[in-house]
């Protein structure tokens, strides 16, 4: 019996199958894939395309369910909540990033910031927002609309409305899928800035090794499996990895 401390898991999944369609036409895109994301780290999901990663992060955040096997946020497996249960669960502990940055137009940047705090008719720390918008730079925009606003700035709003709840976890899928390679740069600094400066925690999905490089660990899946992770990467890490699996270059 050992008295090694335990790794706090802010969400994960356990011999998590996921099938699409069924008979001769089924996909099996996971295939019993067990992990953990722990909390306040930075995790980055990667794999060929096709290999399971946005699968993989749906069904942890609770936005597709599991053939078989059980998704966790914390203690609290999914699987065992009814829709109201599980919508709320999504609201008060989950955030989200997309790479479609999901503003409304009509309102502000604070006004979106805290759209999901004013959902759940919470007023939230005004100083946790407070500290929330410098870390993402935006006191200078709060009272402008999206549209006034280029695809980093608007991204970085999606950001701070994500954290803006203190949600257990934040999951990022091609956050900088829509960025150029410097707005997409400030994105990524600001998320590992949630992290490390605000105890926050995050799961991304990407397919580029330099955005995975700023993350504390990387997941790499293929063909529906958990094939490796690798602490601390580097860009040139992850590209060798990723070119392992096929033999052809970078992933697509």
């Amino acid at each position: 019996m050992t008295t090694a401390t335990t790794t706090r898991h802010a969400a994960g999944v356990t011999d998590a199958v996921k099938v699409y369609g069924s008979g001769d036409t089924a996909v099996r895109a996971l295939d019993g894939v067990s992990v953990g994301f722990p909390a306040g780290r930075f995790t980055a999901i990667m794999g060929p395309s096709g290999s399971g990663k946005s699968t993989l992060m749906h069904c942890a955040a609770g936005l597709d369910t599991l053939t078989s096997g059980a998704a966790y946020i914390g203690d609290t497996e999914l699987g065992t909540l009814d829709d109201r249960r599980l919508t709320l669960l999504r609201r008060d502990r989950i955030g989200f990033v997309f790479q479609a940055f999901n503003l409304v137009p009509t309102l502000t940047v604070a006004e979106n910031i805290s759209l999901p705090m004013d959902l759940a008719g919470s007023k939230g720390s005004r100083d946790w927002i407070d500290a929330l918008v410098d870390v993402v730079g935006l006191r200078d925009r709060l009272h402008h609309r999206p549209s006034e606003l280029s695809g980093g700035q608007q991204q970085r709003v999606a950001v701070a409305r994500a954290f803006a709840g203190r949600p257990d976890v934040v999951f990022a899928d091609e956050p900088t899928g829509n960025l150029d390679s410097r707005s997409g740069g400030e994105v990524l600094n600001l998320l590992g800035r949630a992290v490390r400066q605000m105890d926050r925690t995050v799961v991304m999905v990407t397919h580029d090794p330099v955005a995975a490089a700023h993350a504390d660990e990387v997941v790499f899946l293929a063909d529906g499996r958990l094939v490796d992770r690798m602490q601390s990467p580097t860009a040139d890490k992850v590209l060798d990895r990723m070119k392992a699996f096929d033999g052809k270059g970078a992933p697509s």
